[in-house]
């Protein structure tokens, strides 16, 4: 049987700024360094899990291959298998591209509409190179903070199909199966949720947790992988996976003390909206789903509520200088102080430095005032893929009138709703305003010759950029 469960505290630990910091970690093991920047929910017998970490260990965390890129919602566990690799551990990303042909029924009132196989396959080499990219990334933003680290481990991504395409039913029902009692399996939290749905739970969903507890078993047996980590609604699936190694790897008691499950938060806004959405849409590590400016504005809108939080579950700063910040933040929180650094800290990390300079220029083309330190190159360059940037030719921007153009480029819905905008002085080119409704755009008016950044009333913009 499993040893009690510690629920983590939601408040971080505290330690006084006095004591001085030496390396990301402040001198607190890895588990508590977790539980202080709240990354973790739940975690199974947390006293032998302490010492077993005294060790290099094998740690994994599934993702599932439902889409073609990572998201913000992917950042919390990916972080927590970081901050393993950061302490000498083996991690291992497994891509679920045979469980994702199945679907996961946790935190589901309805069944997932099931995925093409073509779709899972190619959404699987897509996040291959995703995670790979996230944590080379991530690793540069490491080592910028703590230089003197040591070198970390390979990541290995892996992917389920391998070994269960070829996995014969009868074999797996003999040596899987009868090691599973229907009574717990209808006892998760997952399962019974779907239970007092209308349409209930199919025999495909229902058999999901046997499906990712043989994974975590394989990877047991074949990679030495003792430790799993994932969202606080894969509880009862990773605990299937750790009574699965128990009874077929424990003692003639069932009982193996070597695995253990970590779960992190399923985190919510202040306002209890699903962390990771930006009106509605997920926000994407890939800058070709997501761009620079609005992955930078999606962390630059946190809330007060929020920002302490994610400081310390997004970032590598020290907890410490973190609450530094936010006392500060606190007594001007006019200036966004935190916002700012959330930002700034998460955009270098997932992006890099030419991510977050792109993502400062589009922020100052479309938020700021002070143009003149703008240059046309970086303006283009910040905001590609932007469907505000707009190339042209000389001829067509060059000797035309300003509503003309705002009109022809979509800024306003016709010449007449421009020429009015003008007058209302609420036509702008580079943050100036132009009321006189026959002013023509001569290259002297544009950034280094080549840039116009024209806006209509407060906030909606058109970069004009020739070609």
């Amino acid at each position: 049987m499993l040893k009690p469960v510690r629920r983590w505290p939601s408040t971080a630990h505290r330690i006084p700024l006095r004591w001085k910091v030496r390396n990301l970690h402040s001198g607190r093991d890895l588990l508590s360094e977790l539980s202080a920047r709240q990354l973790i929910a739940d975690v199974t017998r947390p006293d032998d899990f302490a010492k077993h970490l005294q060790k290099t260990r094998t740690i994994y965390a599934g993702i599932d291959p439902t889409a073609k890129s990572l998201h913000a919602g992917h950042l919390i566990p990916l972080l927590c298998l970081l901050h393993f690799r950061m302490r000498g551990h083996n991690t291992l990303a497994l891509i679920g591209g045979a469980t994702g042909l199945v679907g996961d029924p946790s935190g589901r009132m309805m069944e997932r509409s099931l995925s093409e196989k073509a779709q899972i396959e190619s959404n699987t080499v897509k996040l291959t190179h995703s995670i790979q990219q996230f944590f080379s990334r991530a690793t540069e933003y490491a080592l910028d903070k703590a230089p003197s680290m040591a070198t970390f481990s390979q990541l290995q991504v892996v992917n389920n199909v391998d070994w269960l395409k070829e996995l014969n039913l009868l074999d797996f029902l003999r040596s899987t199966g009868i090691h599973f009692r229907v009574n717990h399996m209808l006892a998760r939290d997952s399962v019974k949720l779907r239970m007092t749905a209308h349409n209930g739970i199919t025999f495909t969903e229902f058999t999901y947790q046997l499906l990712q507890g043989y994974d975590f078993y394989e990877l047991f047996r074949t990679m030495g992988c003792t430790i799993q980590v994932g969202g606080s609604d894969q509880w009862g699936n990773i605990l299937s996976g750790i009574d699965l190694i128990n009874k077929a790897e424990g003692d003639c008691a069932g009982y193996n003390e070597g695995c253990f499950a970590l779960t992190t938060p399923l985190l919510t806004t202040s306002q209890g909206e699903k962390f990771g959405k930006s009106a509605g849409n997920a926000v994407w590590l890939d800058e070709k789903l997501t761009s620079y400016l609005d992955f930078y504005q999606f962390f630059l809108r946190t809330t007060d509520a929020d920002v302490e939080k994610y400081l310390k579950m997004f970032t590598l700063l020290h907890v410490e200088e973190i609450d530094a910040v936010v006392r500060e933040h606190e007594i001007q929180p006019e200036r966004r102080l935190a916002q700012k650094l959330l930002a700034k800290e998460v955009t270098l990390m997932i992006h890099g430095e030419e991510g977050l300079e792109a993502a400062r220029v589009a922020t100052n083309v479309l938020f700021g005032t002070d143009y003149s330190i703008l240059h046309a190159k970086d303006i283009v360059k910040s905001l590609a893929n932007d469907p505000r940037l707009v190339l042209c030719t000389e001829d067509e921007l060059l000797g035309i009138t300003l509503p003309n153009i705002a009109a022809k480029f979509g800024l306003t819905s016709s010449k007449s709703a421009a020429r009015q905008l003008a007058l209302g002085n609420g036509l702008y080119l580079n943050n100036i305003s132009q009321p006189d409704v026959h002013f023509k755009l001569e290259r002297s008016h544009l950034i280094d010759g080549q840039v116009a950044i024209l806006r209509a009333g407060k906030d909606t913009h058109l970069i004009l950029a020739m070609r």
